[in-house]
């Protein structure tokens, strides 16, 4: 393995396509929970991607936020394009590594499907008002929307995606359960989401053994991309200035090299030229050091991956502490600003609005979703009224507030030119 690793490394040229032993192998795949023919021109991962693509739930990312609001700028990051961002980081590492892009890539393409309209103040505000019926946690609505909530096609509920692709979604993050059955410390408080137990009966997703290799990249990918389009987006919001970047070390390096090579450069360009080169970093490092774990493991197929005791897709611990840095500053000073506190109260009362009342009329959404409801018990109407806020943009959640209540928070700042940050990723 080792051998072979090192023969790559010296034949290969940057960009070249190849398969790993350790990659998933889409001819191998484990199936769909309802079998379908296969393609003639495409993999199962291939076809997963593009009914991803091709979903309700992905077209809505464009107006969902990423960190700020998408119509105060035109160029800050929606959760579209942080998917895009991800998903070419993603098939970056893939390719690099020997993985299934195709793979990486719908995982990447999938990951924040189930996230709700405000970004994450919209998913703790829904989570409190689903805490007697079980929260709400995004991921599991993932899950939840390519299983069930979807509905295009004639045969089947959601997307029918292949074993891997779903494997990846729940546990890209790593394990769910230890090895006796107990949730693991990340879930220990919370639970496990009832969403992704009812599926995992139905289809088992081995929630105590680690995803593939593609998921782990994906999931680092998200990293990246966060780490990078943050600190642009609130350098050239006006949260912070590049000089305060210096107190963290590896900012502080990157921001010395690029005065070295272009000394006097304009601030929008030093801007895209840190942004670029945390990129660069991170996914040199991750290649690297997963190269290394890889020689070790020697693993001769993605089960010995998923057996394995820890991540093998994995940063440094130079670069893991780095991205903890890099995320300590982004926390207190674009996520924790005083002024995105107030704009996360107005956002979170918005959901909180909302639910109160669907919750007392829920004849007051569409059709097809109050449709069974009579009789049904609280907790199944409060799921619904749920999936059905969660999949708002963050538009239509302000134009449906306006239908209940007199007055809607506004979300425009004064200075609504320097953008509006909501949430912390």
């Amino acid at each position: 393995m080792a051998k072979t690793l090192a023969q790559d490394h010296s034949t290969r040229r940057p960009g070249d396509r190849w398969r790993a032993v350790y990659a998933t192998d889409p001819a191998a795949t484990r199936g769909r929970l309802l079998p379908e023919p296969s393609s003639p021109t495409r993999s199962d991962f291939q076809r997963d991607r593009d009914r991803i693509i091709h979903s309700t739930a992905f077209r809505r990312l464009k107006h969902k936020t990423q960190v700020f609001v998408h119509h105060e700028g035109d160029h800050y990051r929606t959760r579209l394009t942080h998917t895009l961002e991800v998903s070419q980081i993603a098939r970056a590492l893939a390719r690099a590594l020997g993985l299934d892009e195709d793979l990486s890539e719908a995982l990447a393409l999938s990951h924040d499907l189930g996230h709700t309209c405000f970004g994450h103040t919209g998913e703790d505000a829904l989570d409190a008002c689903m805490a007697t019926y079980g929260g709400f946690d995004h991921n599991a609505q993932t899950l939840r929307i390519v299983t069930r909530l979807e509905r295009r096609y004639a045969e089947f509920d959601g997307l029918n995606l292949s074993w891997e692709t779903l494997e990846g979604l729940v546990k890209h993050n790593g394990p769910l359960l230890e090895e006796s059955g107990a949730p693991t410390p990340r879930y220990r408080r919370t639970g496990i989401a009832a969403a992704i137990l009812e599926y995992n009966a139905l289809n088992d997703l081995e929630l105590a053994r680690y995803a593939g290799p593609e998921a782990q990249a994906a999931a680092l990918a998200d990293d990246i991309a966060y780490d990078s389009h943050d600190l642009d987006d609130g350098l050239r919001a006006g949260l912070f200035e590049l000089g305060e970047l210096r107190t963290v070390p590896f900012l502080r390096d990157l921001l010395d090299e690029i005065d070295q090579r272009h000394p006097g450069l304009e601030a929008s360009r030093k801007i895209h030229e840190l942004a670029r080169r945390v990129i660069t970093r991170f996914v040199e490092d991750l290649i690297v050091e997963s190269e290394g774990r890889l020689e070790r493991l020697q693993p001769q197929c993605v089960e010995d991956i998923r057996a394995a005791s820890g991540p093998v897709i994995a940063f440094s611990e130079r670069i893991a502490e780095a991205d903890s840095q890099i995320k300590a500053f982004l926390f207190a000073r674009m996520y924790r600003n005083p002024e995105v506190v107030e704009v996360r109260a107005k956002a979170s009362a918005i959901v909180a609005d909302l639910f109160s009342a669907f919750v007392a009329d829920p004849s007051r959404m569409p059709a097809e979703w109050c449709a069974g409801l009579d009789g049904a018990d609280e907790g199944r109407r409060a799921r619904r009224i749920a999936d059905y806020i969660a999949g708002m943009t963050d538009t239509y959640a302000v134009r449906e507030h306006g239908k209940f209540h007199p007055t809607t928070p506004n979300l425009h700042w004064h200075a609504a030119d320097r953008g509006l940050p909501l949430a912390e990723p």
